[in-house]
């Protein structure tokens, strides 16, 4: 073997902003050019490797019994080790990338305890590859053997850290490891099923979660015995759907990997971004690598396919204009589509020209997007992506469209002043899980002069999911609840109210000539608790659609809001007791995204930070760096924006670029990164001025402070 020990030197995790995956094959070693891949990490400027070896297959000749180690890999044929040695000698940062999911024959049979056990008592065998089992991720296979995977590989050649994929389990298991474990600690026996109504299966959520941090406190602590600075950096999820507690994640770790590939069926371009701001919501400025395939991702499992080019570029433009850096993956170490190459080359040399405005301190914006995993847990349930997802998805393809800059906000921070200093507005789109201290960290920050736009059930359920008879909300929103959720709904409007001077609300400017729009598909019945002097928006209710004879009002009611407005505190408060969230994303109607806004804009009385005018779909973000701003443009206006694949990079329309400096910042220069020209700008006062040329895919304006 090789011997690296004492390489990793302290902050590693800062320094790489482009990384490089290789995840080899069984058949790689003696048929694969390990050269040629070095020689191309070298040519496209990548500061980082992650290179595979250890749990399911070893490319380096393991000594731990039972370890499967790959045919013609051997002290000889260190495929691993002259890998890492010729990344070494580019001064690149190394990870392991380590698979722990499934074992071999020869270690089922030896250790039957390692293996995931069904239901039924029945050893479960892999779901993809013969006479491959599934392992259990709570028991002995991981917190024993991989741990001496894990210490064998960092000692010997000292890598920076240990990166595990598909290492939280795949279910539940009821091996006999996992039904004493769960007895001991619960004093129940394990739930039957996945059913949330059941308390066993509640009981199992947190149980499963703290043993796999155990697990992974475990496994970091016995590898930095061995090398202090390195690392084990869990692969997880990022969103309100996320099996663990990113929280606990994001505190917990130096370094983390967003791992969302590629997008498939219906996932927009801004997918990717989306997914880093939901790991920064946690993360804050520590770096965060955006994991992302050359390969289409779809059920069918193309792992050596190529999607087209264009796709790539603006899907990682996407990731970096949010924050991420980069990380390709390569599954295979044979190339047989070479089409990707070049791509990723420009990609990752355009980054290395832009470093420096890259290595961000601070993101500038000021609105907040929330979102809960306790929501999505414990109220989604099975239907997590309709009750919950969606929207979430609405409101960001709103802010998306109005070209708003925002953040996401892990709803455990919602009990942090400190934390929600950073914004005035929050969004809270069906958050229906929050805590007493989330409610009461919510009602702070409006008293305090924030705005808070909340639609549905928001803050009916405690933290557990455990309804409320109320909302725990209800003084903030100045309404009760007064039923069960209403819906489908068919054939019912929104009447648009003037004033009684005839004078028009800003929540319903910019309609034109009408006095109603589609209500909401789902509505939850309230009633007030306060006097509302405005009621701008009001509910027409449902009338028969057939026979066509019949198709007209029955009732119009004006003096039953459905969008409650009101100051509280210092601050101000909407309420949608209804779906335009989730509606928005179904439908994409114009007056749904003009309503949302125009409520937002109400919220917030301030100036936006940014304003872009002019045609076409661009996401927005502004960043601080240790001595520039930068603003990050990335053109989604693209037929195959909301679905892909882009086939080809359409030009945007220039731009008029109008950004609020913050206070004391002069700028020195003004550039535009893509082509690397200086702007003509001028100030007016704070506000930062100028026209933004064509560009194809991602533009940054970066400003020099004076």
């Amino acid at each position: 073997m090789f011997q690296f020990t004492g390489y990793t030197k302290p902050n590693w995790f800062l320094k790489p902003l482009r990384w490089a995956q290789l995840t080899l094959t069984d058949d790689d070693p003696g048929t694969f050019d390990p050269d040629r891949w070095l020689a191309y990490f070298k040519d496209i400027k990548a500061q980082g490797a992650v290179l595979s070896t250890g749990g399911y297959i070893a490319y380096h000749p393991s000594k731990i019994p039972l370890h499967y180690v790959s045919p013609k890999v051997n002290d000889d044929n260190d495929v691993f080790g002259y890998m890492v040695e010729g990344c070494r000698k580019m001064d690149m940062t190394v990870l392991v990338r380590t698979d722990p999911h499934a074992v071999h024959r020869e270690q089922k049979e030896a250790h039957p305890e390692w293996i995931f056990t069904a239901a039924d008592g029945k050893l479960r065998p892999h779901w993809s590859m013969p006479d491959v089992w599934v392992t259990c991720a709570l028991g002995p296979y991981n917190y024993s053997f991989m741990t001496d995977v894990y210490k064998e590989i960092v000692e010997a050649y000292g890598v920076e850290g240990v990166f595990a994929n598909r290492w939280a389990g795949s279910g539940l298991c009821y091996c006999e490891n996992c039904r004493n474990m769960f007895r001991e600690k619960t004093g129940l026996e394990l739930p039957a099923a996945p059913v949330l109504s059941d308390p066993a299966y509640k009981a199992y959520i947190a149980f499963r979660q703290e043993r796999l941090f155990e697990i992974c406190r475990h496994w970091d602590g016995e590898i930095r015995k061995i090398s202090p600075y390195a690392r084990f950096i869990p692969n997880s999820g990022g969103g309100s759907l996320s099996g663990l507690d990113m929280r606990w994640l994001g505190d917990y770790s130096d370094i983390l990997f967003a791992d969302k590939q590629a997008r498939s069926k219906t996932m927009p371009l801004w997918a990717n971004g989306k997914n880093g701001k939901e790991f920064r919501a946690v993360m804050g400025n520590k770096p965060i690598g955006g994991i992302f395939s050359m390969g289409a991702e779809a059920a069918y499992r193309w792992k050596d396919s190529v999607q087209d080019n264009e796709e790539i570029r603006l899907w990682v433009a996407d990731g970096v204009a949010q924050g991420l850096t980069v990380w390709f993956t390569k599954f295979h170490g044979k190339i047989y589509d070479r089409r990707w190459m070049d791509t990723v080359k420009d990609l990752y040399r355009r980054y290395a020209e832009w470093e420096p405005y890259l290595r961000n301190t601070g993101n500038l914006a000021r609105v907040g997007l929330v979102y809960s995993q306790e929501t999505g847990l414990y109220y989604g349930g099975e239907q997590g992506r309709e009750k919950v997802e969606d929207h979430i998805l609405g409101a960001y393809q709103s802010l998306i469209e109005a070209r708003i800059p925002f953040e996401m906000v892990h709803a455990s921070y919602l009990k942090d002043p400190g934390h929600l200093s950073a914004y005035k507005t929050l969004i809270l789109p069906n958050i229906a899980c929050l805590s007493d201290e989330q409610n009461e960290g919510l009602k702070a920050f409006v008293s305090s002069g924030g705005g808070l736009l909340a639609t549905c059930e928001t803050s009916l359920y405690d933290e557990k999911g455990n309804k409320r008879a109320n909302f725990g909300l209800a003084d903030i929103f100045g309404v009760d609840r007064a039923g069960e959720v209403q819906g489908p709904l068919k054939n019912s409007y929104l009447r648009l109210n003037a004033g009684s001077a005839g004078a028009v609300h800003p929540v319903i400017a910019g309609f034109g000539d009408t006095d109603r729009i589609i209500n909401g598909v789902y509505r939850l019945p309230v009633r007030e608790n306060t006097p509302f002097q405005d009621k701008p928006v009001t509910f027409i209710p449902p009338y028969p659609d057939l026979p066509m004879e019949e198709v007209y009002p029955r009732e119009d009611l004006r003096d039953k809001a459905e969008l409650y407005l009101r100051d509280y505190g210092s601050g101000r408060a909407a309420y949608f007791p209804w779906d335009i969230d989730r509606l928005f994303w179904e439908l994409l109607t114009e007056d749904h995204l003009r309503l949302f806004i125009n409520t937002l804009d109400w919220l917030s009385r301030e100036d936006r930070l940014l304003t872009i005018t002019g045609p076409g779909v661009f996401d927005v973000a502004v960043w601080k760096q240790e001595r520039s701003l930068t603003v990050h443009l990335v053109n989604m206006t693209n037929p195959m924006f909301m679905r892909g694949a882009v086939r080809e990079l359409i030009p945007s329309h220039p731009q008029e670029l109008s950004l609020l400096l913050p206070e004391g910042v002069k700028p020195a220069t003004v550039r535009f990164l893509s082509t690397g020209r200086q702007a003509e700008y001028r100030l007016e006062g704070q506000r930062l001025k100028l026209q933004v040329p064509s560009f194809p895919d991602h533009e940054v304006i970066a400003i020099d402070r004076g």
